[in-house]
C-alpha cells in the first residue's frame, strides 16, 4: 500500500491536469497561429516568434514532443486516479468505472478543451510564449521523440503519404487573398483597400474594358487643312495624338505636341514638318491583359498604344493613364469627360442616373454600384444593341440584369443617352 498521503496524491493530480492543458494549448496555438503574422514578427527581429518559427519547421517532432508529454501526464493521471480508487474502494469494478469517468471528465474539460479553445482563440499570444519552453523540451527529449518519429515515418511511407506534398498548403490563392485584403478593414484605410482589390481585379480584366473606343478617339487627319490642323493642336488636351491618313486605320504614328510648339509658335509648322516629328505607333491586341499591358509600357517606355482586333483593325486608344485609373480610380485632370458623370440623382423623390451610350459598363457598374453583365459587350449602347437585337428607339425601356433602363435619346443608330433606375428591391419602383 502506498503511504503518500492522499492531499499530496490530489495535488500531484492537479498538477498533471495543469502540465496536460499547457501541451493542449501550445499544441492548438502553434498550429492555429497565423503564419504571414509569424513571419512579420521574425522579420521585426522578435526572439519567441523566430523560436516558434523554427518549432514549426520541424512539425514532425513539434508534434511528437507535443504528445509525448501529453499522452504521457494523462496516462500518469489515470493511474493515479486507479490508485486512489482502489486505496478508497478497493477492487470494485464499479468504482474503477467511476473513477475512470471521472479522470475521463477532468482530462476533458481542463486539460483538453478549455486549454484548446484558449489556444485557438488567442493564438499568437499564447505560441509564442509557449515557444520558450517547446524548445528546450525538445532538446531534451529528442532522442525519445527521434525514435517514435521512426515508426510514424515508417507508417507513412506504407500508406504512400509524403508530409513534404502539404508544403504549400500555406500559399494564398488570389481569391484567399481577396478575403484576406477584405477582412483587414479595420487595419488599413478604405483607399488603400480599395486600391489593392482594384490591382487584383487587374488581373482579369484587357485592354479592351479600359480603353478609349475608337469613335472617342482625338487624332490629327494629315489630309485636313494646315489651319485645321493648327487648330486643333492648340486646342488639344492630351500630349500625345494619333496621327493617320485619310481614315483611322491608316496610322502614321504617335504626334508628341511638344515637338511641334516650337514651329506653331513662329508659324513655320507644315504638314511634311509635322511627318517628320512623329514616332513609330504602338500596338497592341484587344485580348491583352491589362496587367501584362502595365508591365509591357514599363518594360518598352511606352505611355500610349493602339488597341487593335484579330484583324489588325484599330478599335481604341490605351494610355499608361487608363491602367492607372483602373488601380487608384480617376484623378483630376484638365481635360474634358469623355461621358457625362455617372451618378445618382432624386427627381421628384425617384432615383435615377443618366448615362450615355458610350459609357463603359465596368465604369457603371464601380460608380452606380451595379451587377450589369462584363462578358459580352463593353458599352451601354452594345448592351442594348445586343439585348434587343436591334436599333432601339427613344422611349423604349427594358430590364437588365434587373436593372430598369429607358432609352431617352438615340441617334445615327447609336443609343446617346439612357436613364437607369436602381433594382426593383432597392428602388420604389420601375419605369414604365
Amino acid at each position: 500500500m502506498d503511504d503518500t498521503p492522499l492531499s499530496w496524491k490530489l495535488i500531484l493530480l492537479a498538477l498533471m491536469l495543469v502540465v496536460s492543458a499547457f501541451f493542449s494549448i501550445a499544441e492548438t496555438s502553434m498550429m492555429a497561429i497565423n503564419r504571414y503574422r509569424l513571419k512579420a514578427l521574425v522579420r521585426m527581429g522578435h526572439h519567441g516568434a523566430k523560436l516558434a518559427s523554427d518549432l514549426l519547421g520541424r512539425t514532425d517532432k513539434l508534434l511528437g514532443v507535443i504528445l509525448l508529454g501529453n499522452n504521457l501526464v494523462n496516462a500518469a493521471a489515470a493511474t493515479l486516479v486507479g490508485v486512489i480508487t482502489i486505496e478508497f474502494f478497493g477492487d470494485d469494478r464499479i468504482a474503477l468505472g467511476l473513477g475512470t469517468l471521472a479522470v475521463t471528465f477532468l482530462i476533458l474539460v481542463f486539460s483538453e478543451i478549455t486549454p484548446k479553445v484558449i489556444g485557438a482563440a488567442y493564438a499568437e499570444r499564447v505560441a509564442v510564449p509557449a515557444s520558450y519552453l517547446l524548445g528546450p523540451l525538445l532538446r531534451v527529449l529528442y532522442p525519445i521523440v527521434w525514435f517514435v518519429n521512426l515508426f510514424v515515418s515508417t507508417l507513412l511511407f506504407l500508406l504512400r503519404i509524403n508530409p513534404a506534398s502539404g508544403g504549400n498548403s500555406q500559399r494564398l490563392t488570389m481569391e484567399e487573398l481577396r478575403s484576406l485584403v477584405l477582412d483587414s478593414g479595420q487595419f488599413m484605410p478604405k483607399k488603400h483597400q480599395s486600391i489593392l482589390m482594384n490591382l487584383f481585379d487587374l488581373e482579369a480584366i484587357t485592354v479592351e474594358d479600359v480603353m478609349t473606343p475608337r469613335a472617342q478617339i482625338e487624332a490629327i487627319n494629315l489630309n485636313d487643312p494646315l489651319d485645321d490642323i493648327t487648330g486643333q493642336l492648340a486646342s488639344s488636351y492630351h500630349t500625345r495624338l494619333p496621327v493617320y491618313r485619310g481614315e483611322l486605320g491608316n496610322v502614321a504614328g504617335i504626334l508628341h505636341l511638344r515637338r511641334v510648339l516650337r514651329p506653331m509658335q513662329s508659324g513655320d509648322l507644315t504638314v511634311t514638318a509635322l511627318e517628320k516629328e512623329l514616332s513609330e505607333a504602338y500596338f497592341v491586341p484587344a485580348s491583352t491583359p491589362a496587367f501584362a499591358q502595365l508591365q509591357y509600357f514599363q518594360e518598352n517606355r511606352q505611355r500610349i498604344a493602339l488597341v487593335v482586333d484579330e484583324y489588325g483593325e484599330v478599335q481604341g486608344l490605351l494610355t499608361l493613364e487608363d491602367i492607372i485609373e483602373e488601380m487608384i480610380g480617376e484623378f483630376t485632370t484638365t481635360a474634358p469627360v469623355k461621358a457625362g458623370r455617372i451618378q445618382w440623382t432624386t427627381d421628384n423623390g425617384r432615383k435615377s442616373a443618366l448615362v450615355e451610350g458610350v459609357s463603359t459598363l465596368r465604369d457603371i457598374n464601380r460608380k452606380l454600384g451595379l451587377t450589369l453583365p462584363l462578358d459580352g459587350p463593353k458599352t451601354l449602347n452594345g448592351l442594348l444593341v445586343e439585348y434587343l437585337q436591334d436599333i432601339p428607339e427613344s422611349g423604349v425601356s427594358v430590364k437588365i440584369a434587373n436593372v430598369p433602363m429607358e432609352i431617352v435619346q438615340t441617334q445615327d443608330r447609336v443609343v446617346k443617352t439612357v436613364r437607369i433606375f436602381p433594382p426593383r428591391e432597392e428602388s420604389e419602383g420601375s419605369p414604365k
